[in-house]
């Protein structure tokens, strides 16, 4: 029997400690042998400008997939822009097991896996967050490495500086040291860096970033995007969800031919370094991957069965 779990039943059962922990042992799945991420497949509604993409992946447990909607015609009828549903596929008949409406759910894992990275890579004395983007998914981000850190100063740098004010007024009220910055001198002050933005060229200059400084690219996550300077990368070790993914349509598209790239679960499995010292610069790259979305399913539906006793 199909289980469907509605957007407000999910959204009244996520977490950032659900999250965080769903989304750590996806990374940790997607490096063990029986894992299977297949495909990105990026597509459009009748209306060109309304575009959807579809994650699919499988592992020892979990079999299914994530449609990922954004159509911006939305705002015309007052619906948000962005719309994600994650499809767990029966193992036995083949059957969607289970339906979970989850665009609250994709906000958090998204910057659930932004804060495992950071936690993960970041200097343990790190306390100043800069974070590039005033969208919808800013202020996830921000709470999330939170989690992780006790930041005395976030830093928001947004294009325009009415929607920078909004966000860090709105940070300010969930009880972070938020200010709006430029983007020189919040780089230069950084010690993380948050990229969560549709950006299709570099947002700042590497020659502003400083030793010791952790990097977590959210935004490029199909072929053009782009957030970082590619001359960081030289000077930087680098991290992602997904290797093959993260070169083809990640952030690291724009790194050198054959740069090493690691994927976050192999340091978290404890078969991989993470950081190594305090001066050196890591790069995570966060092109997403359906692992995350499947364990953030499970995870729904195990909380929705303890909800009802």
């Amino acid at each position: 029997m199909l289980i469907h779990i509605s957007e407000e039943q999910s959204r009244s059962l996520i977490s950032t400690e659900l999250a965080f922990d769903a989304v750590r042992r996806a990374f940790i799945a997607a490096v063990g042998p029986d894992a299977n991420s297949f495909p990105v497949v990026i597509a459009h509604a009748s209306d060109p400008q309304n575009r959807f993409t579809i994650k699919s992946a499988a592992g020892s447990e979990l079999a299914g997939l994530k449609i990922g909607a954004y159509f911006p015609t939305n705002d015309a009828r007052g619906l948000p822009r962005h719309v994600s549903t994650i499809l767990l596929i029966d193992q036995e008949s083949g059957k969607i097991g289970a339906l979970i409406e989850g665009s609250a759910v994709n906000c958090y894992r998204t910057a659930a896996a932004d804060a495992v990275a950071t936690d993960t890579l970041a200097r343990q004395n790190a306390e100043v967050l800069t974070l590039f983007g005033t969208g919808h998914q800013a202020a996830y981000e921000a709470e999330a490495i939170a989690r992780t850190r006790p930041l005395s100063r976030v830093s928001v740098v947004g294009r325009t500086p009415s929607r920078a004010e909004a966000l860090t007024l709105k940070l300010r009220g969930m009880g972070l040291p938020a200010e709006s910055a430029e983007p020189e001198a919040a780089v230069r002050a950084a010690d993380i860096i948050v990229t969560a933005t549709t950006a299709t060229a570099p947002l700042f200059d590497a020659d502003w970033v400083r030793s010791g400084t952790h990097i977590s690219s959210m935004g490029s996550d199909s072929q053009g995007k782009q957030e970082l300077p590619p001359n960081i990368f030289a000077r930087a070790r680098l991290f992602c969800d997904l290797p093959d993914q993260s070169a083809r349509i990640g952030e690291f598209q724009h790194a050198a031919h054959g740069a090493h790239l690691t994927a976050i679960g192999a340091v978290l499995s404890e078969g991989a370094t993470g950081r190594q010292n305090d001066d050196e610069i890591t790069v995570f790259d966060s092109s997403g991957i359906s692992l995350q979305d499947l364990y953030m399913a499970k995870a729904i539906l195990d909380a929705a069965k303890l909800r009802e006793g």
